[in-house]
């Protein structure tokens, strides 16, 4: 069972979610290694391991290392990785560069192995171009790239127009304009078709609270609904810590421990979920 790759990878997430990061790193770099260093996911892995231990130089590194271990065609997703990396660093435009040469080896592996590849396949290729799109219409806004974010989102609704995710990005958009109703409308459709979605019912909660067209039993249940999908979601706990502080008839107990709880998970959040 130890020596099992499936078995350490789960581990390995296992532990990660549960924020005991040492022990998870341990087991991913057992995976690569029982793997014989062949495994793209045991490098992104490790890389997402490390980014939550705020290490995202050594992250850097282990995805420069499987970079150059990888074939041509298996380097999109740890491009992608690269880049959220850069994010996290406050590279934004090498991480532009870098998600840029990510979808590109995307559609050109499409283009160039659509006649032989198994329609799963064919649809995690695009899933992950989605997610491509979608992480540079949240970077381009920081660099005042409005129409460039836009052009993301029209790029993102050609592949799939029904995605949850998508639209809470284009309301983010909405929302960092100062258009907080058109961004509550977005966090609503992607409700409509995901009502589980944990960022759109966070995101509505706090448009909600913005706006103060609901009570707060409304923005208090959005918020509870997605503390029980996510636990380890800071933003899930921060929000809720809000509304506590602003309740005067509320324990100061239950603040301090949703404030806790969020910025312990702040700190050792990684830059993408690790299942």
């Amino acid at each position: 069972m130890r020596n099992c790759p499936d078995m350490q990878d789960a581990w390995a997430s296992e532990y990660a979610e549960q924020r005991k990061l040492s022990i998870a790193f341990d087991h991913a770099k057992k995976l690569i290694k029982l793997e014989g260093g062949s495994s793209v996911s045991g490098y992104i892995l490790l890389a997402r391991i490390l980014s939550a231990q705020q290490k995202f130089v050594d992250a850097e590194l282990v995805i420069d290392a499987a970079l150059d271990q990888s074939g041509k065609w298996d380097q999109d997703e740890l491009l992608r990785t690269k880049a959220k990396l850069r994010i996290a660093q406050g590279k934004l435009k090498n991480a532009v560069e870098t998600h840029t040469l990510a979808v590109l080896q995307v559609q050109n592996k499409s283009l160039g192995t659509a006649s032989n590849v198994v329609k799963n396949k064919g649809n995690r290729d695009r899933s992950l171009e989605m997610d491509i799109w979608l992480d540079l219409a949240t970077v381009y806004p920081a660099l005042s790239k409005w129409q460039d974010a836009e052009v993301c989102l029209v790029k993102s609704e050609a592949i799939n127009p029904y995605s949850a995710s998508r639209w809470h990005t284009k309301g983010l958009l909405f929302e960092a304009r100062g258009l907080h109703r058109e961004a509550l409308k977005s966090y609503r459709k992607g409700l409509d078709i995901e009502p589980n979605h944990v960022p759109s019912l966070i995101s509505t909660a706090c448009v909600l609270r913005q706006l103060g067209d609901q009570s707060s039993s409304i923005v208090r249940s959005l918020l509870t609904d997605a503390l029980r999908l996510d636990r380890t979601n800071p933003p899930a706990w921060y929000n809720p810590g809000l509304l506590y502080k602003a309740n005067l008839g509320t324990s100061a107990m239950k603040t301090v421990e949703c404030f806790e709880a969020a910025a312990f998970l702040e700190e050792s959040s990684s830059i993408e979920l690790f299942r």
